[in-house]
């Protein structure tokens, strides 16, 4: 354990301490009988929200609701005292997550079930890779194997995790299975149409090649529509300004494969992907953003946005593009 780890790992202690000597920590559900629930992401969030339903007998928190992006967050006191009492945590379990184990391991619900994501995906998991222009890791700071954390953007990865939600949340709220499994039916079925359109999308496509001058997290979504490509950076990549070999081996990959766009992602700027393109001899290239659902904000939740919606916003603009 590194001198960071240790001082979280304190720090955590301390303030589950303090919150079992005040009462402040034990769960909700001892309180009004509502099931407590806490998310670390959006899309973990959104489909527990589903596959609970409209029943009144659950209160989910989404813990980066302020729009952080999840490279970058770590857990404040209010969130560590709402994990200490919930009844179920779930989370990923990349490598943004590693402040979890310290979070769980101080619990004051004893009682508490933990779904670890990464752990009901099993052998869908894809390593990190670093593909052709993309600027390579420090080794110094690799330590084994890396599993790209990105498993939400996959309709099928998310048909499976949400089967491992319901199955959580249903032991810890029997009375309440059957509506649970039945929410669960219904949005399986919306998730399976999607992927239908991706499917179809990406069969009808000419071009199954994308470029993205930014870092790449939606390995999965392309691998399962066999769709390539090239990136600036890998999805977890702390890396932020391109050499000037990856700009021009990303500028050489636009003309040589006749793309007419650069992609980028939400909330980044366009510096990278606007080099790109004027190292190029494509200088009419379009830049066109891909969502990947990492820094969804309680306010958009609020504006009506889903899951679906922002995976069906990324169908529509690769429909745009792969023609």
């Amino acid at each position: 354990m590194n001198f960071i780890s240790k001082v979280f790992s304190v720090a955590a202690a301390a303030v589950i301490a303090a919150a079992s000597l005040s009462g402040c920590a034990e769960s909700r559900s001892t309180d009004d009988g509502r099931l407590s629930i806490v998310c670390t992401n959006f899309a973990e969030y959104d489909w527990t929200k589903n596959i609970i339903g409209s029943t009144e007998n659950a209160d989910i928190t989404y813990l980066l609701g302020s729009g952080a992006d999840i490279h970058n967050y770590q857990p404040s006191t209010q969130d560590m005292l709402t994990i200490s009492g919930c009844d179920v945590f779930i989370y990923s379990g990349g490598e943004s997550e590693t402040w979890v184990d310290d979070a769980i391991r101080n619990v004051r619900n004893k009682d508490i079930r933990v779904l670890r994501l990464f752990d009901a995906l099993g052998q869908r998991l894809k390593e990190e890779e670093t593909k052709e222009g993309m600027a390579a890791e420090d080794e110094d700071e690799e330590d084994g194997i890396e599993y790209d954390e990105h498993i939400w953007l996959s309709l099928k990865n998310a048909e499976l995790l949400c089967q491992s939600i319901c199955d959580t949340v249903c032991e810890a709220d029997p009375s309440h299975s059957a509506e649970y499994r039945s929410n669960l039916d219904s949005y399986e079925e919306k998730l399976g149409a999607l992927d239908a359109e991706y499917t179809e999308m990406a069969e009808s496509s000419a071009s199954r090649t994308i470029l993205v001058g930014d870092r790449f997290p939606f390995r999965y979504l392309v691998d399962d529509y066999g769709i390539d490509y090239y990136a600036a950076f890998a999805g977890c990549s702390a890396e932020t300004n391109a050499s000037f070999e990856t700009v021009a081996t990303l500028a050489g990959k636009l003309d040589e494969l006749k793309l007419g766009t650069v992609f980028i992602l939400e909330n980044s700027d366009d510096s990278i992907a606007r080099s790109i393109i004027d190292n190029s001899k494509s200088r009419n290239a379009d830049i066109e953003t891909l969502n990947s659902l990492q820094s969804v904000t309680r306010k958009d939740i609020d504006s009506g946005v889903t899951y679906l919606s922002l995976m069906e916003e990324n169908l529509n603009t690769l429909k745009k593009v792969l023609v």
